[in-house]
């Protein structure tokens, strides 16, 4: 019987690093809702290596908070004092002040139901390109929907007594 144990990052970061610096990759499946709906909580597999040079606009890096918690989430634009700004796929607040020293990582590519997809595949780059435009009109369909929810009195995830 095969059994896998799961275990926070800080305690293997001092591991994936030292093997990143090597020039190996890390996979790993991330937790969370943040980057939905490319990334699904414990279910998709992420595939990183250690950064060649300054990332790029929607980049997927792994990165240390101040506060010691490590993200993946996206970068979405770069400020004038080099440092990055990021947010996760299914947000709408961007991080500010994210340096190149507090990246570890960045994603390559990553696994859903066993197939692969690249980072730097055309088909990528045109979804995401696609998602992180569309970010404005997505925040304003979901204010629109708990505006509805409020006003007619449906609570979110209940049935109605017909169904």
């Amino acid at each position: 019987m095969c059994s896998s144990k799961e275990a926070q990052l800080s305690d293997i970061i001092d591991i994936i690093i030292e093997k990143l610096d090597m020039g190996g990759t890390v996979t790993f499946t991330p937790r969370g809702s943040s980057m939905l709906p490319m990334l699904r909580n414990g279910k998709d597999v992420v595939v990183l290596s250690k950064p060649k040079g300054r990332l790029r606009i929607y980049d997927v890096p792994l990165y240390r908070r101040s506060d010691g918690s490590f993200v993946l989430h996206r970068v979405v634009g770069c400020q004038d004092d080099g440092s990055y700004i990021m947010c996760g796929d299914n947000q709408f607040v961007k991080e500010h002040g994210i340096k190149d020293s507090d990246v570890i990582a960045v994603m390559t590519s990553f696994y859903r139901k066993g197939k692969s997809y690249t980072a730097d595949s055309f088909s990528y780059r045109a979804y995401v390109s696609f998602w992180c435009h569309t970010r404005l009109f997505r925040r304003m369909y979901r204010y629109a929907k708990r505006k509805a929810r409020s006003l007619f009195g449906a609570k979110p995830g209940k049935k109605s007594e017909k169904e």
